[in-house]
């Protein structure tokens, strides 16, 4: 154990207590009333994109503001941005497991849960743009009387069969590690409905040595796949845009600049997440300053390497000279949608500088405002890479603009009700925090502060 791990946990802590804290939560829910209000709102944003969708699917994707030349916009943008968010769940969980840095703790589950629905927001937007959703099938090998296959050569092709990994793997990994704790759920629960619930899900776990031999090999596995796909599965949504000759787009930097950038607004949206919880439901003791701190460093650090993403660019566009690569560098700085470009700089490194200060760090609503202004900044990235790169083609008798229309903001909204309406109902259903984990935590403590 490092020496800031030892002081992460306070230290007047009982292993019982936290467990009945922890087991509690779903057992008997602390905080209805707000649970409600946020349940209701979710679900008026999931409404939203259920109306969409039937507009989409009736009218056809011509309700959006898509054109020639800007045909790809806010889907393909909304859906990068997306599974940029799910993928600090995994490196929290997966790598930190892996490294065994034990500050993961009090901050795997819920990130973990929140990877899950991002990536179901993030894949279903490819799947709204294909025009012709019923034909989601062509895109998989099934056994066509007319061999007529997919094209695995495109990295459209590619992009399917990555994000399905990366949901498969990803919810095996959750799984896995939530098994103990919906048994020690089931041991405490009292009434028959959560008896069956918690014994069903917990899959006959007795906890013996065996159990926790087989189950550690699994969840060590699961996190041994998961990392390479965090990579992996980034690098290739990169590629979307790099393997084409656009402008701005064709760029051996978009690979690590995607992963880097994912990780960047990752780790913001699992401060915003980790600061409300923790305020919800009294988590003080358990998603403690040290954790803030942490998140927040780890916040400065990809923050600061997405912005050697952005020297990096500026320098590649002036170091080739050519003249079309030139014209797109003036047209972000400069140009009609100039504002997405200094908006992204502003929203992402501006008040990302206070995170230099350890009082900032450890500050829940500071933290929070500069989180919340990264999410932000990395939404105004990816609307900049698209359109700043399409809106002006090779020919100029092909220049236009891109104006989002009222549907592509409604299905926008409603995706994030999308994301929030499941993660409700698992933060109500299931511990918010890793029992089994936390307990070794307090246990190996005491026993070094005993010996």
């Amino acid at each position: 154990m490092t020496d800031r791990s030892a002081d992460i946990l306070p230290a007047d802590q009982s292993i019982g207590r936290v467990s009945d804290q922890l087991t509690g939560i779903p057992l008997h829910f602390p905080a209805g009333r707000r649970w409600l209000i946020a349940m209701v709102f979710a679900s008026l944003l999931l409404l939203m994109f259920v109306i969409s969708v039937i507009a989409l699917f009736t009218r056809g994707v011509g309700i959006w503001g898509i054109n020639i030349p800007v045909n790809w916009a806010f889907a393909i943008h909304n859906y990068v941005w997306w599974l940029g968010i799910g993928h600090a769940g995994t490196l929290i969980s997966a790598l930190l497991l892996l490294t065994q840095s034990e500050w993961r703790n009090s901050l795997n589950r819920f990130a973990e849960t929140m990877t899950l629905f991002a990536v179901v927001c993030a894949g279903i937007y490819p799947v709204l743009h294909l025009g012709r959703p019923w034909y989601l099938y062509w895109m998989f090998p099934y056994p066509a009387t007319m061999n007529v296959w997919p094209q695995f050569r495109s990295p459209l092709e590619w992009d399917i069969w990555a994000v399905l990994t990366y949901l498969t793997v990803s919810f095996a990994f959750w799984y896995t590690g939530l098994i103990p704790d919906l048994a020690a759920a089931r041991d405490r629960a009292t009434t028959r409905g959560w008896q069956i619930f918690f014994g069903v899900t917990s899959l006959g776990w007795r906890g013996s040595a065996t159990h926790w031999l087989r189950w550690s090999q699994a969840y060590r596995l699961t996190a041994g796949l998961a990392v390479p796909l965090v990579v992996s599965v980034h690098s290739e949504i990169s590629l979307l845009f790099a393997a084409g000759q656009i402008p701005g787009w064709h760029s051996t930097i978009f690979p690590p600049y995607f992963v880097l950038g994912a990780a960047f607004s990752g780790f913001a949206v699992v401060s915003i997440i980790a600061i409300s919880l923790r305020s919800w439901f009294g988590l003080t003791n358990l998603v403690t300053d040290e954790h803030l701190d942490l998140l927040g460093t780890v916040l400065l650090a990809t923050g600061l390497m997405t912005a050697y993403g952005y020297i990096f660019e500026i320098f590649g566009a002036l170091y080739s000279g050519d003249p079309h690569e030139l014209q797109t560098l003036s047209d972000r700085l400069t140009g009609a949608y100039a504002w997405t470009y200094w908006g992204a700089i502003f929203f992402n490194f501006v008040p990302l500088q206070a995170l230099w200060w350890r009082s900032a760090r450890r500050t829940g609503w500071s933290l929070m405002l500069i989180s919340i202004s990264v999410a932000l900044g990395m939404w105004l990235e990816r609307y900049m890479i698209l359109v700043t790169s399409l809106y002006r083609d090779f020919l100029v008798s092909s220049w236009g603009g891109f104006t989002p229309t009222f549907w592509d903001w409604s299905t926008y909204f409603g995706t994030i009700g999308l994301f929030l309406v499941p993660f409700l109902i698992a933060i109500r259903l299931i511990p918010l925090i890793s029992i089994f984990e936390t307990e070794e935590l307090l246990h190996e403590e005491q026993e070094a502060r005993h010996g």
